[in-house]
């Protein structure tokens, strides 16, 4: 998903996320409205406001019934600092074009949520020096926009950094106790496992401090996924993971466990249909599972060819569909009957051409990469995530560089 310093002290961190949290049950100066039905925000689709060609939310609303938003992403600046700014660009401070998103949405009677982190950029927890600098960071978003839950993307490359999870970990607890009410869900990699290493290695930080959000929720998606039976498969799989890590019973476990798809097309070509969506609706409904969500609204609409000769794109979902099919999925998460429309086909997925791409320069060790170099490899192209040097292509799952297909 589906993206330094000078932060304040502990004393006024905590000091400023009291305050916040006054805001937020008060409302008036910051503009919050009534909260929704935790059930709302549990099935709101991420949504960027700024980036990726933004569809107007009124539209959304209107066509499905949906009520609540998931924006993304709030990180620290990309010039250095602990404050939150959306994309690591636009300083919440300063901001009015989210506001005037938020208030087009609330108008219409639904609310949002805010995510933080996600997969690129420099995250807050990275940024600040302790969980009170990077909770109060967070706080001013709380109460900037009179929030009433927020979202804990937590991915690589930062979940990989024990130090920013700590951080993470703790303003999220910071949050919880300062905002009564604030719905916290905490999002992270999905593997056949359930989730990986890191993905475990962060749950043990909320056990070791006492923390349990709404709900953890994992994204079976970009990790060799197939369609749903595989999805349901690592869903399965994390609720032993939350059985073995908290000592909970399965029905507890659940309760706490959330999923976030990906509709159409995901980043490395596997392909997630309507009926896929279905399939892990009723698994999650079926299984009293806490949330249900998907990136993205960007995406969920048709491209032009409605397979977009096989690729990945950010503002349409490759797959051929209706308008906002995929959201009507969350609006029946939330126990709403959406609008009815003609049926989509479940399409045959098109074929990946067999001919492969001419490769790229052979990867070295001893060359320093940039985020977005190209190499190739053992016959592969493979795309850099972040900076990194003498680390071999494919060696790890979790390491720098994305398989970019045969050449």
């Amino acid at each position: 998903m589906r993206r330094l310093r000078a932060c304040l002290g502990a004393a006024a961190a905590v000091g400023l996320a009291a305050a916040g949290a006054t805001a937020l049950v008060a409302g008036s100066a910051s503009g919050a409205t009534s909260a929704l039905d935790n059930r709302w925000y549990a099935a709101a689709p991420y949504l960027m406001p700024l980036d990726n060609d933004p569809p107007d939310p009124a539209a959304i609303m209107d066509a499905t019934g949906l009520k609540a938003f998931q924006l993304a992403f709030v990180l620290a600046p990309s010039g250095g600092g602990c404050t939150p700014t959306w994309d690591g660009t636009a300083p919440v401070a300063s901001d009015t074009a989210v506001r005037s998103v938020i208030d087009t949405i609330r108008a219409k009677g639904g609310d949002v949520s805010v995510s933080i982190g996600g997969y690129g950029g420099t995250k807050l927890g990275q940024a600040c020096a302790d969980p009170a600098s990077t909770a109060a960071a967070y706080q001013q978003v709380i109460t900037k926009y009179g929030l009433h839950a927020i979202d804990f993307d937590l991915e690589e490359p930062e979940y990989e950094n024990t130090a920013a999870i700590r951080n993470e970990i703790g303003a999220a607890k910071i949050l919880q106790q300062n905002n009564p009410g604030l719905y916290v869900s905490v999002t992270t990699a999905g593997t056949a496992d359930g989730t990986g290493w890191f993905g475990k290695q962060m749950l043990l930080e909320a056990k070791a401090q006492g923390f349990t959000p709404n709900n953890f929720s994992i994204m079976p998606f970009d990790g060799g996924f197939n369609g749903a039976a595989s999805q349901t498969a690592a869903l399965t799989k994390f609720n032993g993971v939350l059985r073995s890590t908290f000592g909970w019973d399965e029905a507890t476990a659940y309760a706490h466990e959330g999923f976030s798809g990906m509709n159409g097309r995901s980043d490395t070509g596997e392909y997630f249909a309507q009926a896929d969506f279905q399939t892990v609706l009723d698994y999650a409904t079926d299984h009293h599972m806490d949330r249900f969500t998907f990136w993205s609204l960007n995406r969920d609409r048709q491209c032009t060819p409605a397979d977009n000769g096989g690729r990945t794109s950010g503002t349409c979902s490759s797959v051929p569909q209706n308008a906002w099919d995929f959201a009507k999925y969350s609006v029946k998460f939330a126990g709403v009957t959406p609008p009815t429309t003609t049926p989509t086909p479940t399409p045959t997925p098109t074929p990946t051409p067999t001919t492969p791409a001419s490769c790229e320069p052979a990867w070295s060790a001893t060359t320093a990469y940039t985020a977005g170099a190209e190499v190739s490899y053992g016959k592969h192209n493979w795309k850099a995530k972040w900076w990194t040097q003498n680390e071999t292509p494919g060696a790890s799952q979790w390491g720098p560089w994305q398989d970019e297909g045969a050449c």
